[in-house]
């Protein structure tokens, strides 16, 4: 099945969070678009490691908060025989940015502390504002993962200059492989200082492998977020959001932040964002002015059954720069098969 039969025109996005599947595809079914097999992802090679990513557990944090603590459960019992090197949450850690769900994301979150795990974790939309609702900055996330709390985790390096209290945005190193790496974490549509800081950080680690998470920044279709050229047509960019008409809409989307920062450094070998609903997947790879090739991806499984079905998306770094993709739910205790969820790209040297 090719992305052109899966996908709608983007002049005719949905505006809905459903599924974009193929004509001929049960329209009942939630995994039409992907071939679920039972058991976990092969163990990786030798001299390979693996990055787990969490995207979007809003709905885990307000209804289904096992489901969360299953994640990182699995993540942690299977640190040592699957190399899990890193982990990263993309943002939407909450849905309405209440006490409870910020107290179950927290406890979630404390298996990998207790488990002494790297991990960086990014706010999306829904961590902003009352109910949720992103109309300004404010935000329940310094709170519940303050910066005493992140520098226990010996991979936490520091965060944005200005707001040396607040852990909207940050940085973080972490080894394997014989590699060394800085994973720069960024707030939903970061404001322009913020990117200035973040193009020093990437300055400071230009020899390390850098990987950019942030919640919004690839769209559904393999294209960027690019306001100026899509406005409206790209659902969900965040120049749409209450928060950029209250602060003069300093915010940036993913044509921005690639322009103004990622294709300005050539140690950047990866992005990663969640976010944007239909299929929730994408990926496209774009070569900064000097010829590197640079991938990223959308990951996003918020609209599938009970918030998600507890998917992790396990990233295979090899030896030969290759990175497998596979997608895994312990709660299913099942992994995806389809052309979205299992697949692989090549990182760039530095």
């Amino acid at each position: 099945m090719n992305s052109m039969t899966r996908r709608t025109a983007l002049g005719a996005l949905a505006a809905t969070p459903l599924l974009v599947l193929a004509d001929d595809a049960p329209k009942n079914d939630p995994y039409a678009d992907g071939i679920l097999k039972e058991g976990e992802p092969p163990l990786p090679e030798k001299g390979s490691f693996t990055v787990a990513v969490l995207p979007d557990t809003q709905h885990y944090s307000e209804k289904y908060p096992n489901t969360f603590l299953a994640q990182t459960r699995w993540i942690a019992e299977n640190r040592a025989t699957r190399s899990i090197a890193q982990v990263l949450h993309l943002g939407d850690i909450t849905n309405k940015s209440t006490e409870a769900e910020w107290k179950n994301a927290s406890a979630a979150m404390k298996v990998l502390d207790d488990a002494k795990m790297h991990y960086a974790l990014c706010p999306g939309n829904h961590d902003y504002s009352e109910g949720g609702g992103c109309k300004d900055r404010t935000t329940h996330l310094s709170e519940y993962f303050p910066v005493s709390r992140c520098e226990k985790n010996t991979g936490f390096k520091g965060v944005y200059d200005k707001e040396p209290t607040r852990t909207e945005n940050s940085f973080h190193h972490f080894s394997a492989g014989g590699r060394e790496f800085l994973v720069l974490a960024l707030e939903f549509g970061p404001r322009a200082d913020v990117v200035r800081w973040a193009n020093e950080v990437l300055a400071a680690n230009k020899n390390r492998e850098a990987i950019l998470i942030t919640h919004a920044f690839i769209y559904y279709n393999d294209t960027r977020y690019d306001w100026k050229k899509f406005g409206t047509k790209q659902n969900w960019n965040p120049h749409g959001y209450a928060m950029a008409k209250a602060t003069g809409d300093d915010v940036s989307d993913g044509e921005e932040l690639w322009t103004n920062l990622v294709a300005k450094h050539e140690n950047v070998i990866l992005t990663l964002n969640g976010h944007v609903l239909n299929d929730g997947l994408g990926k496209v790879t774009t070569k900064t002015t000097r010829g590197r090739a640079v991938p990223q991806i959308l990951v996003n499984y918020q609209m599938r059954p009970n918030g998600g079905d507890g998917w992790i998306r396990l990233l295979e770094f090899k030896p030969d720069r290759t990175v497998e993709v596979y997608d895994y739910s312990p709660v299913l205790k099942k992994r995806n098969e389809g052309e979205q969820n299992r697949f692989a790209f090549t990182t760039a040297a530095i």
